[in-house]
């Protein structure tokens, strides 16, 4: 008798096998057997199949576009919108809301040859915050901030941070801080939302608040690393208190040499306290001249201290080196650094 075989077929649901007890080699094969008994075949699953990419960009909806074209500058939103004819198509509210800008801004500087209008500046700029423009957004809400009607600037500050804008968050941060009563925590998390972004004004408003200790806990290192990153930045007064912290060693390893920088850039940007204080260094290093001129325009802007010494190396240099200084402080205009991206060690403490 011929030897049984066993059918397996791809058609074959389930196997009904019975044990052979002819031979001891169909005896010690039946585990095996029995585990190919246990196997359901199946037909397999055909592939998923995949829906076509829609490639029109204008079929998103719109707060999608808002929120992938908030930070979008001029430039990058004219670059988006030479992309394709969909992507212009999508885009060109915005384009629309950048001339509404420009408009707003003339109205309420009286450029570009019109008047001041702030009733058609607000109307430009809540034209263009219909449309999706986040910086809109922000100009309208600080019109309206100026204009007393704080709640509808929040309103606007409010819907520019939700859709990323780091002034909309810097200002609503602000906002917070000027609340009755002040609601701190939520204003150090907008600032730090902005810091991060690279907006410079956050970036000091938040090592203000951590060496303050206002809405988080105390922090000198923290704060340091911030005020430095807001002086890279440009701004005059986290120059001021960059220096301090390298002066006194405080969140910053001390290093007078960086201190001194950092104090000189503070009143050439029009620090009035860092020209008072430069040149006070400049007169006990010797260098009259300049010590007159940072003197006298400390003096100008405010700082009474400065006249007495400025009255006294007035009485030391010549009538010529007096004019000459004097010319020098009516001419003198506030330097606006950039980002000076300086290798500083960081670690801070302030003003």
């Amino acid at each position: 008798m011929n030897q049984k075989t066993w059918p397996f077929s791809s058609d074959t649901i389930r196997f009904s096998i019975l044990p052979s007890p002819k031979t001891q080699t169909h005896q010690k094969q039946e585990p095996q057997k029995r585990r190919l008994n246990q196997i359901t075949p199946h037909k397999p699953t055909p592939p998923l199949s995949t829906p076509p990419l829609n490639p029109n960009f204008s079929s998103l909806p719109f707060d999608i576009l808002s929120r992938i074209a908030a930070p979008f500058t001029v430039p990058t939103l004219l670059a988006a919108s030479a992309v394709c004819r969909s992507w212009r198509e999508a885009l060109r509210p915005l384009r629309e809301a950048m001339v509404l800008l420009r408009w707003g801004k003339r109205f309420k500087h009286g450029r570009g040859g019109v008047r001041p209008n702030l009733d058609k500046a607000l109307d430009s700029f809540l034209k263009g915050a219909a449309r999706g423009s986040t910086a809109s957004m922000v100009d309208a809400g600080l019109l309206y901030w100026e204009m007393g009607k704080k709640e509808e600037g929040i309103s606007l500050y409010r819907r520019a941070a939700l859709l990323g804008d780091s002034a909309g968050q810097c200002n609503l941060g602000i906002s917070y801080l000027q609340a009755e009563p002040p609601k701190l925590e939520e204003a150090v998390k907008c600032f730090y939302q902005a810091a991060i972004a690279g907006h410079v004004r956050a970036q000091y408003n938040l090592a203000l608040c951590l060496h303050q200790g206002r809405g988080v806990g105390c922090n000198l290192l923290e704060a340091a690393k911030w005020y430095l990153r807001a002086a890279e930045g440009g701004n005059e007064r986290a120059m001021y208190n960059t220096s301090l912290c390298y002066s006194s060693g405080e969140g910053l390893r001390q290093n007078h040499r960086l201190a001194r920088k950092w104090m000189e850039r503070a009143a050439n940007c029009g620090h009035s306290k860092a020209q008072y204080e430069h040149g006070l260094k400049l007169f006990s290093g010797g260098d009259m001249s300049n010590a007159l001129l940072y003197l006298e325009l400390a003096t100008r802007a405010g700082e009474t201290a400065a006249v007495h010494v400025k009255n006294v190396i007035l009485q030391l240099l010549s009538r010529a080196s007096r004019d000459r200084a004097m010319l020098f402080a009516d001419r003198w205009q506030p330097t606006r650094l950039r980002s000076t991206r300086l290798q500083l060690y960081a670690s801070s403490k302030i003003h």
